[in-house]
């Protein structure tokens, strides 16, 4: 059950950092385009690929701790084996978790609380700056959503009778 849950969200994170990197590419060949070869640069393409490279990096990171290729240092793990490299494992996604709860979901949730209610705008795009901060609660929602999920499996490993 839960490995299909893990799937699916898999899914559409895959499919989200797709249409974000896609998007980002036209957006900036069409910068080029109009800069080069009209001789008149689009006004909004720079901040939107911006934009653009935030929400895939931030997504990116959380897709990333899903599929255990954050940046980490493995020298202890990698020595470990049995029960002691399964304990070091809920140590270790559960400090992931707690980062991810307290700095980047309700940091996150915070920072966009407040540009929402200072109604702060992006300069060329003219959109709520709270919608592009938005990216830092959802990252951080899926980050305690994978290391949650690598927590509950390692526990229900560690209790299996052997």
């Amino acid at each position: 059950m839960l490995e299909r849950i893990k799937g699916r969200v898999d899914a559409v994170v895959e499919w989200t950092l797709v249409l974000v990197f896609t998007v980002m590419t036209l957006n900036v060949l069409w910068q080029v385009f109009t800069r080069f070869v009209l001789q008149s640069p689009s006004s909004y393409t720079e901040e939107l690929a911006r934009y653009l490279l935030v929400w895939l990096g931030l997504l990116g990171a959380g897709y990333g701790v899903g599929k255990r290729l954050h940046l980490a240092i493995d020298l202890l793990p990698m020595k470990l084996k049995g029960r002691p490299r399964m304990m070091l494992e809920v140590a270790i996604q559960t400090c992931i978790f707690v980062f991810a709860l307290s700095v980047v979901l309700v940091g996150g949730a915070n920072l966009v609380g407040v540009t929402l209610t200072l109604q702060q705008i992006s300069a060329a795009l003219q959109i709520k700056l709270g919608y592009v901060y938005l990216v830092l609660p959802l990252s951080g929602a899926l980050m305690m959503f994978y290391s949650g999920l690598f927590v509950y499996e390692n526990v229900a490993e560690l209790r299996r009778p052997r």
